[in-house]
């Protein structure tokens, strides 16, 4: 890690900046899954969240779900460090998207990281996106995506908002080279992409664009989301992900 003495001897701070922005077991729906009706359509992924340094700190969910005029994406986070013992950082997150047309049209995020909730929100207007913190207030461009991959529709934006603090950063994708990711034992078939802003990620997406693995990498170390839990998943994602 690098810079003053407060984030050397304080990684767990830094950490919470990584996580904002974050095992595929036995339970894993297969991706061969029919899917259900249009009016049906719905998925919950649910991530292990580990750390290159800190091991296993939480986990992290999508629940997809569609209406007639679009979809909502509603997140729960909860992450934990503990260092012999002793908790040393924690955060809990509620956050809402409500999508039409593969455009963010409103935003609400709770955060809490131990000293209170913060709130987060965004609406859109004309060829906007406003976005409300305890920060002030910032305009976004209407193709902004929150920092939340939950299906390949990040692939078409060069600007990110972070949830916890709604700062907005400029971003760039690059990549879709096919590759492998060895989960639990198990040969996944994924596509990789990497975002590069003020912090790099790395997302995996299968062949049905479901997000099985993405990564945050900044000066605490690797933060690792692995998908555990896909029900019904595919092709329901990529479905979700075209509306």
């Amino acid at each position: 890690m690098t810079g003053n003495k407060s984030s050397r001897a304080w990684p767990w701070r830094r950490l919470a900046n990584a996580l904002a922005t974050p095992a595929m077991l036995s339970a894993l729906i297969s991706f061969g899954t029919a899917s259900p009706t249009a009016a049906d359509a719905s998925a919950q992924l649910s991530y292990r969240v580990t750390h290159s340094v800190f091991g296993e700190i939480g986990t992290y969910t999508n629940t997809l779900e569609t209406a007639r005029d679009g979809v909502t994406v509603r997140t729960r986070a909860h992450f934990e460090v503990r260092m012999l013992g002793v908790r040393m950082y924690h955060e809990d997150a509620e956050r809402t998207e409500r999508w039409q047309a593969n455009r963010l049209i409103s935003f609400h995020g709770i955060t809490d990281k131990g000293d209170g909730p913060a709130v987060v929100s965004g609406e859109a207007r004309g060829d906007s996106f406003i976005i409300t913190s305890p920060h002030g207030t910032v305009t976004a461009p209407a193709s902004v995506h929150p920092a939340n991959p939950w299906s390949a529709n990040f692939l078409s934006s060069d600007t990110m908002m972070r949830p916890d603090t709604g700062k907005i950063e400029r971003v760039r994708v690059s990549g879709g080279q096919e590759t492998a990711l060895n989960i639990e034992g198990t040969a996944v078939p994924v596509r990789r992409y990497e975002v590069n802003g003020a912090t790099r990620y790395t997302v995996w997406l299968d062949a049905h664009d479901v997000p099985v693995m993405f990564l945050i990498d900044d000066d605490t170390g690797k933060v690792t989301f692995t998908l555990a839990k896909c029900v019904p998943c595919a092709p329901v994602v990529s479905q979700l992900g075209a509306r």
